[in-house]
């Protein structure tokens, strides 16, 4: 029996990535983001949510990425987790698609450092290749070194 999977897509930098639809709690336009001094760079600040504050993960930044261009605009993707929601600062969300396992290969060789990191693996479409994101990994705050990143 071959199961079907649904991903919420989205773009950072040139990845089009997907994050398993369970896992998003809702998907928000123009965010007001409060930045944190002295927070990792990775950290793009936290989010007021009807009440809940919301720590806000720059994924371009966590991926290696790079800074994104400031006049762009950006989505924000909030997701349930164990503890708390965490908030992804993403440059566009796309929509949802299905999937079948059988479509489901390992990450591209092409994928370097931590973006590669954050992959699962990939599902080739008709006119794209959808990269599965990690969130254990990409969300892992943990990882970070609070001082690296943070000014002097």
């Amino acid at each position: 029996m071959n199961h079907r999977r649904q991903y919420c897509t989205l773009r950072v930098g040139d990845l089009y990535l997907g994050i398993d639809v369970e896992r998003i709690q809702e998907v928000l336009r123009d965010t007001s983001i409060t930045p944190v001094p002295l927070a990792h760079a990775t950290i793009s600040g936290l989010i007021n949510l009807r009440g809940q504050i919301v720590t806000a993960i720059d994924l371009r930044q966590r991926m290696g990425l790079g800074v994104a261009d400031p006049s762009a605009g950006t989505s924000t993707m909030v997701l349930g987790t164990n503890e708390e929601p965490l908030a992804l600062v993403v440059d566009s969300v796309g929509d949802v698609v299905d999937v079948t396992e059988d479509s489901f290969e390992p990450p591209p060789d092409t994928l370097k450092g931590e973006a590669r990191r954050m992959i699962l693996g990939a599902h080739k479409l008709e006119r794209e290749l959808l990269l599965v994101l990690n969130l254990e990994v990409a969300l892992n705050l943990k990882a970070f070194d609070h001082r690296e990143g943070a000014p002097e």
